[in-house]
């Protein structure tokens, strides 16, 4: 099982949001580590929160939920999770909530080496500048203790391996001896790293393994935020281009949930924002923004374009510059080709929609839907006042607003009649340029 730690108070965030909600990649942190623990095949989870965190029933998957009544340090924490453990349990990965790019491999191993045998496994990596970092001391090849940098003497802080936090525990004899652990360090706290001084005392068997920095990367304050956000995107530009090209793929920024299919072409400036997915062969121009929307095969979406939810992008159609689709299905092979903006409507195959169209979907109360035929001609700068139908191969005129439905094949024309008046155009008086 997994014990995830949330209970930190964050206070580097500098923000009313706990800090393990803050989101990278459109997701918060927290919500990273949960779906690295059931990616990684881990059944049952703990979460343990400090008291009052109402955020935590707002996650997926609803974990169960733990108070940490006191900020007493992580053993502490992690026995406040320890009814969640139970005989059928071989071991516990302890993971901490603000580790958001854990990966499901890296914790899937770590609970093997617990379930193979071992009874603590330490994650650890290698720091150019270990400052901060708790340090890993090693003994004739074994693990012999880790070193919080406060409690550390100068000798122990020239050590470049580092603990991550990251630590599986084996049920029994390892997981009882946190009851064991002693508060005697600057902090006064009861330190999980010294499970590892306990176990050598105890001829526990403990292993450690290493990962890249970057995958154990924590985040105390924006900064480091920010840098994980990085690392986040660089890892989905990788993996997208193994399949697909970006022109530019610094510029384009994906969400945790981004789905590209094969051959996908994605100009420079795209964000891909929550819930979205992008058929075969279709392609996102420059400086477009799609957030909660299916692309579908053959599709071309942009430039300067905005996908809000709800919009829906069948094969082949075209969605050109400065539109906007919001709640909407447009069919195969449509064009919404410039300026437009389609919401809470269906379009059908093959429709033309000229350029300014607007659907007028929102009356100051509710929203009204419009239903565009299939092949049917709306022309520039047309009002369609919803709730409206315009049928199958209908014509609307240039500039009409449109009020009411428009049967299959039929031309609609709703604007005022043009009137020309002779010699009525005011004159205007010119006067001359003067020099200052």
């Amino acid at each position: 099982m997994a014990i995830v730690l949330a209970a930190g108070k964050g206070t580097r965030m500098r923000s009313a949001l706990p800090k393990v909600m803050h989101k990278v990649a459109g997701l918060p942190m927290v919500g990273h580590v949960l779906a690295a623990v059931r990616k990684a095949g881990i059944a049952d989870t703990a979460l343990v929160v400090s008291p009052g965190s109402d955020w935590a029933a707002t996650l997926q998957g609803a974990p169960a939920t733990f108070v940490q009544t006191e900020q007493r340090g992580t053993a502490h924490a992690v026995l406040a999770a320890r009814a969640a453990v139970t005989p059928s349990h071989t071991g516990v990965v302890v993971l901490f909530a603000d580790n958001p790019l854990v990966r499901p491999e890296t914790i899937a191993l770590m609970l093997d080496r617990v379930e193979g045998g071992a009874d603590v496994a330490v994650l650890a990596f290698r720091a150019e500048d270990p400052t901060g970092y708790g340090r890993i001391l090693m003994d004739d090849g074994r693990i012999s203790a880790i070193r919080e940098e406060k409690d550390a003497s100068a000798e122990e802080k020239a050590v470049t391996l580092c603990n991550s936090g990251i630590m599986a525990i084996r049920v029994g004899p390892a997981l009882d001896a946190l009851g064991d652990i002693g508060s005697d360090n600057a902090k006064g706290e009861f330190y999980l790293t010294d499970l590892i001084a306990l176990g050598r005392e105890r001829d526990f068997v403990m292993v450690v393994e290493e990962a890249p920095f970057d995958e154990v990367l924590g985040v105390n304050d924006r900064t480091q935020l920010a840098a994980a956000e990085a690392v986040f995107q660089d890892r989905a530009r990788a993996a997208s281009m193994a399949a697909n090209t970006l022109d530019a793929p610094h510029t384009v920024f994906f969400s945790h949930d981004t789905v590209l299919d094969e051959d996908v072409h994605v100009e420079p400036n795209v964000v891909f924002g929550p819930g979205v997915s992008v058929g075969a062969g279709a392609t996102i121009r420059a400086f477009s923004h799609l957030e909660g929307a299916v692309v579908s095969p053959g599709a071309t979406v942009g430039p300067f374009a905005r996908l809000r939810p709800g919009a829906m992008i069948g094969p082949d159609a075209h969605i050109g510059n400065f539109v906007e689709i919001k709640n909407a299905a447009i069919a195969t092979g449509a064009k919404v080709n410039h300026l437009a903006y389609i919401g809470d409507a269906s379009v059908g195959g093959g429709a033309n929609i000229g350029a300014g169209t607007i659907t007028c979907n929102y009356d100051g109360v509710n929203k009204h839907r419009t239903e565009i035929g299939a092949h049917a001609f709306i022309g520039s700068n047309s009002a369609l006042v919803a709730p409206v139908s315009i049928g199958e191969g209908a014509y609307v005129g240039s500039g009409s607003v449109v009020t009411e439905d428009v049967p299959p094949g039929s031309l609609a024309i709703a604007r005022g009649r043009q009137v020309n008046k002779a010699d009525r155009a005011p004159v205007q008086k010119r006067t001359p340029d003067r020099k200052p």
